[in-house]
């Protein structure tokens, strides 16, 4: 049986992680894993487990409860008929299979590449939150062909090796091809859960050195924060919402990216050695 302060330290953790995931969700817009990942980290580490899978652990978590709060997600903006089902049918495929890649390659690395990856990409996004502007344009249509063949992949797969949903990429994205924020941001919902259900999958059946994983743990994920972050929010996920409706949150996401600019360049230096 797992040591019971053992598990209430973790408890404690992840409520915490998970209320703050789930108000910056509401609030910016952004997804909850982009926030988890590095949380789940620092927590795991904190409590004592490390070793080369531990940033495994953490991605497979997060993917796993993305797959509730996308799904929970989509369908509420499918009520409003905001999800463009055109987009979700032509890239589903190729962002599935990315994904599927993802995994593989995730489970073939040592957890210090996972954690530079993590903090290149995590940089890369956290320049386009704060410098990006709503103007920018690619093109006046999500293209197809051979750079939807080339571009579906790799939204599937940079996501799953960062351990998050279809939005701080696939909003980014479809932005620049000339969708509309809301329905790029209700279609990139549809994203996170074509992400998280093949990948999440592959990440259950990758085994775990018992000495270096945290209690109720199946494959690389995690039960206790995967329950934990899920029922937290839910409940304050419609905070941030509220919040995000009684103030303008264009300098909170400018904030927010300069956290996340930070957070990133701090998973960079551990993976580093400095």
């Amino acid at each position: 049986m797992p040591d019971m302060m053992l598990l209430l330290q973790m408890l404690a953790l992840l409520i915490v992680i998970g209320a703050l995931a789930g108000v910056l969700a509401g609030l910016l817009g952004v997804g909850g894993g982009i926030v988890l990942v590095p949380a789940f980290f620092y927590a795991f580490q904190t409590l004592g487990y490390g070793g080369p899978q531990l940033m495994q652990m953490c991605l497979a978590t997060s993917l796993a409860t993305i797959i509730v709060t996308s799904l929970r997600s989509v369908l509420s903006h499918n009520k409003k008929g905001a999800v463009d089902w055109d987009i979700l049918r032509g890239w589903g495929p190729g962002i599935a299979v990315g994904a599927v890649l993802g995994v593989m390659v995730a489970a073939s690395l040592r957890s210090v590449a996972l954690q530079a990856l993590f903090g290149m990409l995590g940089i890369v996004i956290g320049a386009y939150l704060g410098l990006g502007r709503a103007h920018w344009r690619l093109g006046e249509a999500m293209p197809g062909g051979p750079r939807r063949l080339v571009l579906s992949p790799m939204v599937g797969f940079l996501s799953v090796l960062m351990g998050i949903g279809g939005g701080s990429f696939g909003v980014p994205l479809m932005s620049l091809y000339n969708t509309p924020i809301h329905r790029a941001v209700a279609t990139a919902a549809g994203f996170g859960v074509i992400i998280a259900v093949p990948s999440v999958l592959g990440f259950l059946l990758l085994q775990i050195d018992p000495a270096q994983r945290p209690p109720l743990t199946v494959g690389a994920v995690n039960l206790v924060a995967f329950g934990v972050v899920i029922c937290m929010t839910l409940i304050t996920t419609p905070w941030g919402v509220k919040l995000a409706h009684a103030m303008d949150p264009k300098p909170l996401k400018r904030i927010f990216a300069v956290f996340l600019t930070l957070v990133a360049l701090n998973m960079l230096r551990k993976a580093l050695g400095w």
